[in-house]
């Protein structure tokens, strides 16, 4: 219960930041979106619909549409924010800031938007609309939430041309791509993900620094050498970035001949980092 309140305010927080980002930064400087909400911009632009009305039946089709790829804790949580969204677009509509610059209102836009959808996700839910598609994407082709969520918007984006202009055309791209990068920091975090890869002669002292030292699990996979056809153990180690230089520094320590790969790494689950039933 107590995780459930704190995501209903989770969604409620973002639902409400979210709809600043369209009527404080959007709307007045007469800037696109993607997805749904860009279609209810366009809406708005060519016939004065209200952006709360028109949201809330788009999105309501899609998630109908859509609610079968979802778990029903997602469903239960767009519904959530499908609701409140509508409802804050409402009651902010006549809100006002006055930046100076159209390129301020599409950074700080993007920045609004990020962290409004970035706080949905990150506690499960979705804006419904091309959120829906994204988490599909995600789920099915691997993509990443936040840029399969910036492809579909921009097929949203380019088609708004023929209403906005190219000028705002350019200055909806980039508050996309701002909103993308902050959504991506807000769901992902400071505390980035590594996976690294060692081949060493001294594999035992290393894991052994690695286990008791960094408190880290440590993977030893069985490999060889195609030219030399040796036999060598292979250690793999998921750690955060900050811990990289310290694992150098241990590897340095005892074998300055080994053989060192770092890649980045979107999501872990498992013992000691993301519950997988959570998940």
């Amino acid at each position: 219960m107590k995780k459930f309140l704190y995501d209903l305010v989770m969604l409620i927080i973002g639902s409400f930041i979210f709809a600043l980002a369209i009527n404080l930064f959007a709307i007045p400087n007469e800037l696109g979106e993607g997805g749904v909400t860009g279609i209810t911009i366009i809406a708005y632009y060519l016939f004065q619909w209200a952006p709360s009305i028109v949201s809330f039946i788009l999105n309501a089709i899609l998630l109908v549409i859509g609610y079968k790829f979802l778990s029903r804790k997602t469903v239960i949580y767009t519904i959530i924010v499908i609701c409140f969204l509508s409802i804050f677009l409402h009651f902010t509509e006549s809100w006002a800031v006055l930046p100076n610059e159209r390129i301020i209102a599409a950074v700080f836009g993007g920045v609004f938007a990020g962290v409004g959808i970035g706080l949905i996700i990150r506690v499960g839910g979705t804006t419904a609309g091309s959120t829906i598609l994204a988490k599909i994407a995600s789920k099915y082709l691997g993509w990443s939430v936040s840029y399969a969520l910036l492809f579909f918007d921009l097929i949203v984006v380019g088609l708004s041309y023929f209403v906005i202009g190219f000028e705002a055309l350019l200055l909806t791209v980039i508050m996309l791509y701002v909103g993308t990068k902050t959504m991506e920091f807000v769901i992902e975090g400071l505390n980035h993900k590594k996976a690294v890869t060692i081949i060493s002669s001294e594999h035992d002292k290393i894991a052994e620094k690695v286990t008791y030292k960094m408190n880290r699990g440590v993977t030893v996979l069985s490999g060889y050498g195609y030219y030399t056809k040796e036999r060598k153990d292979v250690l793999y180690i998921i750690i955060s970035s900050q811990e990289i230089v310290k694992l150098k520094n241990y590897v340095k320590d005892i074998d300055q001949h080994a053989f060192i790969t770092v890649h980045d790494v979107r999501d872990v689950f498992g013992e000691g980092f993301i519950d997988l039933s959570k998940s």
